[in-house]
């Protein structure tokens, strides 16, 4: 197998709403929100309007995306035996994904992803993690992770205890790593956790700019692109309309972003961009080709609603 993605398994439910959504719900735009309680969050959805529901979280998305170039892919994520969980199970096998996890009945349902779209196409995210929060070592098949030239892990799916265990398990049995560091939110309450992988385990690092200024404590690109260069692996940092660059050893690339797009929705730019990015990388593409596929995939997820290529 090509690539075995590794991440929590979350129902994406989108609703459009206006700011005052956002400051009324003391919601911080463009972030992900963990909510533990169920009924807080079945409370929220029940003043909302559904746009489109969707097997989602943000590895698979990547893994789907891969699987839509012609690779053949894979995934492990929780869910429960419920009719979401079927849905979502479903969802992976008609996009030609191998889906390397039997369901059965949980004590929690199924978890699902509130995105929240603002007028300006930003997303906001509130999570329900249910039972995909629960993955531990025994979902992680050792014999499926050997047999994979690259596993793609998320931040999102680090949190101390079992999940824990599994992505160490994960890394621990692979040949080669990337990873997602997902969002500040992750990346402020496991700093010194993902300081660490990114040292000493992983060969492939994807973030944005609030990310890697984060996780390296600096200001500017410039500071981040010094550190990253001591580094012997692929950082790869997404910026928005200023493009993105990948920093390997002493050498750094760049791509631009495409212009004049007509962008209804930025949820999944960043899983679609790594998904390219990963396509090259596994087809042998140069890393400024992979930097371009990566840029060509995010520009045209950014153009339809949810975070799944139609």
């Amino acid at each position: 197998m090509k690539i075995l993605g590794i991440g929590n398994a979350i129902v994406d439910v989108i609703c459009k709403v206006n700011e005052d959504f956002i400051v009324q719900n003391k919601l911080t735009k463009g972030t992900m929100k963990l909510i533990f309680d169920e009924k807080e969050f079945k409370s929220l959805l029940s003043n909302l309007e559904i746009e489109k529901t969707i097997s989602g979280g943000s590895v698979a998305n990547s893994i789907v995306g891969l699987s839509q170039l012609g690779n053949e892919v894979g995934f492990i994520g929780k869910v429960n035996d419920d009719d979401l969980g079927k849905k979502y199970e479903d969802g992976l096998k008609s996009e030609k994904v191998s889906y390397f996890y039997s369901k059965k009945k949980e004590e929690l349902p199924t978890g699902t992803c509130l995105i929240l779209v603002t007028p300006d196409s930003e997303r906001t995210m509130c999570t329900f993690l249910g039972t995909a929060g629960k993955i531990n070592a025994d979902d992680i098949s050792t014999d499926v992770v050997k047999k994979s030239e690259i596993i793609f892990l998320e931040g999102y799916l680090w949190d101390e205890g079992e999940p824990k265990k599994a992505f160490d398990k994960a890394i621990n049995n692979s040949k080669k790593v990337a990873m997602s560091l997902s969002d500040k939110f992750c990346v402020d309450r496991h700093k010194d956790s993902f300081l660490n992988l990114l040292k000493n385990k992983l060969d492939i690092v994807f973030a944005n700019e609030q990310e890697i200024f984060s996780l390296l404590n600096v200001r500017s690109i410039e500071e981040a692109i010094i550190f990253s260069k001591e580094l012997n692996k692929d950082i790869v940092i997404t910026r928005g309309e200023k493009g993105a660059i990948a920093i390997n050893r002493n050498k750094v690339f760049k791509c631009n972003s495409e212009k004049n797009l007509n962008i209804l929705d930025l949820t999944g730019a960043g899983d679609l961009f790594a998904a390219g990015y990963l396509h090259g990388k596994i087809n042998n593409f140069s890393i400024q080709e992979s930097l371009e596929k990566g840029t060509e995939l995010s520009s045209k997820i950014i153009q339809q609603i949810g975070a799944r290529l139609t």
